[in-house]
């Protein structure tokens, strides 16, 4: 089954095609190449993220047009992906702060990661909470 696309839709594809490949591409080389956790971190996070999103929102355009009606998976698969991607980063790089996994000097900002590291987790009182509802 063969689908006639109008060449203006043909280059809004290829060209979010292209670009999503690009970023994953970039987001991949740097994963390898960079220096430390964090920079390593920050590569596939942006690049990735926006590469994936835009490979997503290509598909939705394309299966849109060929079936005629809007495909919700797409579009919930990509705003899952921009929603958590983001918040998995925060945590590992929260995380690998708390176990002092050291940054560069030249990438690093000791002024802000020594208070960061220095803070105590909170402590909750489950048994408080409990009691006080009774």
């Amino acid at each position: 089954m063969s689908h006639e696309l109008p060449f203006a839709l043909e280059l809004l594809l290829s060209a979010l095609v292209l670009f999503g490949a690009a970023l994953v591409l970039i987001g991949s080389i740097g994963l390898i190449k960079l220096p430390d956790f964090y920079t390593r971190l920050h590569a596939p996070t942006k690049a990735t993220t926006l590469g994936m999103g835009s490979l997503l929102i290509a598909s939705l355009i394309y299966t849109s047009y060929v079936t005629g009606s809007l495909h919700v998976q797409q579009l919930l698969i990509t705003l899952f992906l921009f929603i958590t991607a983001p918040i998995a980063a925060h945590m590992l790089a929260k995380t690998a702060l708390h176990l002092n996994i050291r940054s560069l000097d030249r990438t690093g900002n000791p002024e802000l990661q020594e208070p960061a590291r220095n803070r105590q987790t909170p402590k909750v009182n489950v048994g408080a909470e409990e009691s006080s509802g009774n």
